[in-house]
């Protein structure tokens, strides 16, 4: 099935426009819960001691809206590729199913993260606006990041990460099965790349809407900017030296 090159334009056009619609709804949420903590909704989030089946609902549902705001932006350029051959192939449909496997991914993590927030908060070491209230306990978040930005694992899904092309090539999928294991696929190696960074919202706080799009930025840039290895490396550093300089002054000068 042949697809003209007006065709191929406006369905990428859609592709963005999909994209770029959903990532804007996430901040729009996300910005909505934090100039409104007040309203129970949001106090649903910020649950003080006992945990109740609402709380758990709702701090999910938090985490998950925002892994998806701060992921959607870097995979955009994958997602827009896969469309793109879907589209010359005539299979259009078969990118929902992989833009869905990918957020699956993060969405699982959002549970773990619901659940580690759940241990965190029982034992002292954040608060109930999901901020670091333990020295110990953010210099270690540091360190085991910025030591990760070095380590072979974070090498190898970064590369993956930035290069759409190899990454189809290699990993292509026929059908709508076909798809959705491509989803996952990229979504495991976005998580094997940024999970550290993910995990230093309890250092900066989750509820901290700059301190989440710093940290979306820094996937971002990783993931897109040239020479992106180079700076996921130099940002390593820089994290490290954070987490030592915390160890060594716990308390602010």
């Amino acid at each position: 099935m042949s697809v003209s090159s007006h065709d191929l334009i406006v369905a990428r056009r859609w592709t963005a426009t999909g994209v770029w619609a959903a990532t804007l709804v996430c901040w729009l949420v996300l910005f909505w819960g934090a100039n409104n903590m007040d309203s129970p909704a949001a106090q649903l989030t910020m649950p003080m001691s006992d945990w109740s089946a609402a709380n758990w609902l709702a701090v999910f549902v938090m985490w998950a809206v925002m892994m998806a705001a701060m992921m959607l932006p870097s995979a955009a350029p994958m997602v827009l590729s896969f469309a793109e051959l879907n589209r010359r192939r005539g299979e259009g449909t078969r990118t929902l199913l992989f833009a869905a496997a990918y957020l699956a991914l993060w969405i699982a993590f959002s549970g773990a993260a619901t659940t580690l927030q759940w241990v965190l908060q029982a034992t002292g070491w954040i608060s109930p606006m999901i901020v670091s209230t333990s020295p110990a306990l953010s210099a270690v978040l540091l360190l085991i990041a910025g030591i990760f930005q070095f380590s072979p694992i974070k090498r190898s899904c970064l590369r993956a990460c930035r290069s759409p092309l190899g990454f189809l090539i290699s990993e292509w999928r026929d059908g709508l099965w076909g798809a959705w294991r491509m989803g996952m696929s990229h979504g495991l190696n976005c998580l094997g790349c940024c999970w550290a960074l993910m995990a230093l919202l309890f250092v900066g706080g989750a509820m901290n809407l700059l301190w989440i799009a710093a940290l979306a930025v820094l996937v971002a840039i990783e993931k897109l900017a040239p020479k992106g290895e180079l700076l996921a490396q130099a940002l390593g550093g820089v994290m490290i030296a954070a987490g030592a300089i915390r160890l060594i002054w716990p308390s602010p000068l």
